[in-house]
């Protein structure tokens, strides 16, 4: 004889619970109310494993929306990260993966040429920072440009700047891989500075940040790389492109058939 089915939830029930707000509880009382009936839960027990569910519905959906909020480019994540073919240390991933630099607002700079795992690297420990709680933020020089830009228009250039360093991780990708005009030195100068000692960026780029005056006029370059190494940890990755190894082994594409 099969074991009854939960019963779903009286119609008041269901909708004080539309009413405030607790869908993970209603989705799942039928269930957790027919184990604790057949179990003879104590009352408190019923309560605390139904708002666990909600906490645990809340955080996931907190997490997927900060995701989508971050805007990473390409969904990669450390699990996807190749630990062996890196350059960097097994000891140094680790380190940086424990995300304490991040509770400490230091900063972290990959360098090093296109193909080694730079921003697959970050956005990986990006995507751990929002597991365990942070809120993220990714940008390219070019598209932190275009967001000050359109924020001159309305004079919300302050207020711009303080929403983004609300994250507590600030990512920005890929420094170097196109000229750096004036409104991208001076947006990557602001953020920076804003940032200093309060918030953590995360720095890739094709150049060391000592060869930035090269990237961007000198005076911008040198306070922004003053603010960006006081506090930062310096990554320099080397070796082929990993993207180009898979090409030539056959790897990065799926078989015809």
């Amino acid at each position: 004889m099969s074991a009854p089915e939960p019963s779903s939830l009286p119609d008041e029930l269901e909708r004080l619970l539309r009413r405030l707000r607790l869908p993970y509880v209603r989705h799942h009382a039928p269930e957790i109310v027919h184990t604790a009936r057949a179990q003879r839960w104590d009352p408190a027990e019923l309560l605390r494993v139904l708002f666990s569910e909600e906490e645990k519905g809340r955080d996931r959906a907190t997490r997927e929306l900060r995701r989508r909020q971050a805007a990473f480019p390409k969904g990669k994540t450390l699990d996807s990260f190749d630990e062996g073919a890196s350059s960097i240390t097994a000891q140094v991933q680790a380190s940086l993966s424990t995300l304490e630099w991040i509770d400490r607002a230091e900063n972290l700079v990959v360098a090093g040429p296109s193909g080694t795992g730079k921003s697959h690297f970050v956005e990986g420990l990006s995507h751990l920072a929002i597991e365990r709680g942070k809120r993220v933020v990714w940008f390219t020089l070019e598209s932190l440009a275009r967001e000050i830009a359109k924020s001159r228009v309305d004079g919300s250039t302050a207020k711009t700047i303080s929403r983004i360093v609300r994250a507590d991780l600030i990512a920005i990708d890929d420094i170097g891989m196109l000229p750096v005009g004036s409104e991208e030195a001076e947006a990557f100068y602001r953020l920076v500075d804003a940032a200093y000692e309060r918030r953590s960026l995360a720095v890739t780029s094709n150049f060391h940040p000592a060869g930035f005056d090269k990237l961007m006029p000198k005076t911008l370059a040198t306070a922004a790389v003053d603010r960006l190494l006081h506090h930062a940890h310096v990554v320099i990755t080397d070796g082929g492109s990993h993207r180009l190894a898979e090409a030539t082994a056959g790897t990065g594409v799926v078989p015809l058939t």
